[in-house]
């Protein structure tokens, strides 16, 4: 890939050591890295503006041709450069090593926010550039560069600061904030540039010796290997799970247990469009349905801490629900515009925060009590005070089940009556009665279970009378509108009536005849209070795989979820949306949802293979 081509959204790797997150570009050129948090200030934001953002590469410094992949089972990024004079290996991670006390979980030695980079010379020689321009604050500071030693550089500014340590010498700092570097690398020969990222006046400045960082990189890949060694799907699209899982176990923030939605901010939906959003938050909707299937896969800690984290956070108080929170448990999450950033591709405006997080939205009852449920089958119940609260979120369902909600698309047009919404209050009091009645009054009491009961029995019968379109027999959107919704796949996936119904069937037929294109299934196509377009959502069509597969048309879901996985980069990452024309990923990246799918469609093609 030529130097000077601006990488595309699906272009770009993910690392993640579950406190600080990257995206690397098919040149190794770090394009977005956020230090401490994935919701933290970035340090380097090319990704958004590719004049202003900041980036950290490291490639040859003439023509050259690229290929990479993940070692295998880990987040470590190999990227190798093939010239007319050599090839040489850029290796990438964000270090970690196993909790000897808590296995699966990561620990980083001091200093623990670091990015490692090995360059290692392949075949003859290769001269190789470094360009190190951060830019803190999404590009609003433009740092100070301080010689620290040979081979040492401190970048300063605002609340951040950074220490460059490079074998690639030498440094050379520019006035404009810049550092550059040119060597020249030979085959055998193995080079380390190490950056550490603290806060501004408690950042030690020493160099770390060549064998640490050497064992940190091995440390890392182990900790990966392992991680992946325990996941139990052994299906035919075992390595498309594999990556999925650690693209959710690195959305994972590990210091409270939350799971943010995607890596990214403000990445379009379109080129050129407004619906630009940060999802680098943790939605309860998207984390309980994540970790749930972490769970089936073999991942039962992670979905356990997040349950702690959700208790945590919300003090146990389900009244006060939010339908997302800082992956630190914030509450506040005011949206703000950085007017000073161009956007990927010239798409305005860049967004950080998330208006939506005061919104209500009546379907996350149900995705709580639904991963609750799940997970009591498989480690028992919740003490006291999950149970507690597991009983107020679904009293919760049944009071509010009437009222209208701006329903899981968020959409900012007003409230309506979603069917999806409805459909989860269901769901909420549903698996409340069943809790009931498989493990008694652990649970609640008989009072408790005669109202859920009479309340999810009024849902279904306004679902049933109110949902469908009397003239094609298909569910709809919302209540007394034709619209179509591909959510309404769920009242199938849910269990809230088989798909040998006529009415599933009916929506089955329609969605894939009228919400896709080219295979690839939209939300919705109606207005939605927004401005511009969006491409198709690959958590819908992968909801289109598993229905298509219980309605007994598995060579057809079969052919779907190979058409998303040919959608994937070749690193096997996805983002939240397709082009349906060019294939191209639009959205946010990688998008913890559209990996969530791709296990679910897998479970399910298998378990209707085995059972």
């Amino acid at each position: 890939m030529p130097a000077h081509d601006p990488p595309a959204i699906g272009d770009h790797a993910f690392l993640s050591d579950c406190h600080s997150l990257a995206l690397v570009g098919p040149d190794a050129s770090v394009e977005w890295a956020c230090f401490h948090r994935f919701d933290a200030r970035s340090v380097f934001a090319r990704l958004l503006d590719r004049d202003i953002g900041g980036y950290f590469r490291i490639a040859p410094a003439g023509v050259f041709e690229t290929t990479r992949r993940y070692l295998p089972g880990t987040n470590v990024l190999e990227t190798r450069f093939r010239t007319p004079t050599g090839t040489v290996t850029v290796t990438d991670c964000l270090p970690v090593h196993e909790d000897p006390d808590h296995p699966g979980r990561p620990r980083r030695r001091p200093p623990g926010h670091l990015l490692l980079r090995r360059i290692h010379g392949e075949t003859g020689e290769v001269p190789m550039e470094m360009v190190f321009a951060p830019r803190f604050d999404y590009g609003l500071t433009t740092p100070f560069l301080e010689p620290a030693a040979d081979g040492l550089l401190v970048a300063g500014g605002g609340a951040d600061t950074l220490l460059l340590q490079s074998d690639l010498l030498p440094l050379l700092p520019h006035a404009d904030g810049t550092c550059t570097a040119r060597a020249t690398v030979a085959r055998g020969e193995e080079r380390y540039v190490a950056l550490t990222h603290g806060e501004a006046g408690r950042l030690q400045v020493r160099r770390l010796p060549t064998p640490e960082l050497r064992s940190r990189l091995q440390e890392t890949t182990a900790f990966w290997e392992r991680w992946t060694a325990r996941c139990t799907y052994r299906g035919p699209y075992r390595e498309a799970v594999v990556r999925s899982a650690l693209v959710l176990k690195g959305l994972v923030y590990d210091r409270t247990g939350a799971i943010a939605a995607a890596a990214t901010t403000s990445l379009p939906e379109a080129p050129g469009g407004e619906r630009n959003w940060d999802y680098r938050y943790c939605w309860l909707r998207d984390s309980a349905a994540m970790l749930a299937t972490l769970a089936g896969i073999g991942y039962t800690d992670e979905a356990r801490r997040f349950g702690e984290w959700l208790l945590r956070t919300t003090a146990g108080r389900a009244e006060e629900l939010q339908i997302m929170y800082g992956i630190g448990g914030e509450r506040l999450l005011p949206e703000f515009r950085l007017e000073h950033l161009r956007g990927h591709q010239d798409s305005r405006p860049v967004r950080i925060g998330n208006g939506a997080w005061n919104q209500f939205q009546l379907d996350v009852y149900g995705e709580i009590v639904a991963a609750a449920g799940y997970l009591a089958e498989r480690n028992g119940l919740p003490g006291p005070r999950g149970l507690a609260f597991l009983r107020e979120v679904v009293d919760l369902a049944a009071r509010r089940w009437e009222e209208p909600d701006e329903g899981i698309w968020e959409v900012r047009g007003g409230r309506r009556h979603f069917v999806f919404s409805k459909l989860m209050a269901w769901s909420a009091l549903d698996c409340g009665v069943r809790l009931l009645e498989r493990h008694g009054e652990g649970v609640a009491d008989a009072r408790d279970r005669e109202r859920w009961a009479r309340a999810r029995d009024a849902i279904r019968a306004r679902i049933e009378s109110h949902g469908v379109d009397p003239r094609t027999g298909a569910f709809m959107q919302a209540f007394d509108s034709p619209a179509l919704d591909a959510a309404a796949l769920q009242l199938g996936l849910r269990g809230f009536l088989p798909f040998d119904d006529p009415r599933m069937r009916a929506t089955v037929d329609r969605i894939d005849a009228e919400l896709t294109r080219g295979g690839h299934c939209y939300r919705y196509r109606t207005d939605d209070g927004l401005p511009g377009d969006e491409g198709t959502f690959v958590f819908c069509t992968l909801w289109l795989v598993n229905a298509l597969a219980r309605t007994g048309r598995t060579a057809e879901a079969e052919e779907r979820l190979a058409l998303v996985l040919g959608c994937a980069n070749d690193l096997g990452l996805l983002a939240e949306e397709i082009d349906p024309g060019t294939g191209g990923q639009l959205g946010n990246f990688p998008q913890g949802f559209s990996h969530l799918g791709v296990i679910a469609a897998a479970l399910t093609l298998q378990d209707l293979q085995t059972g």
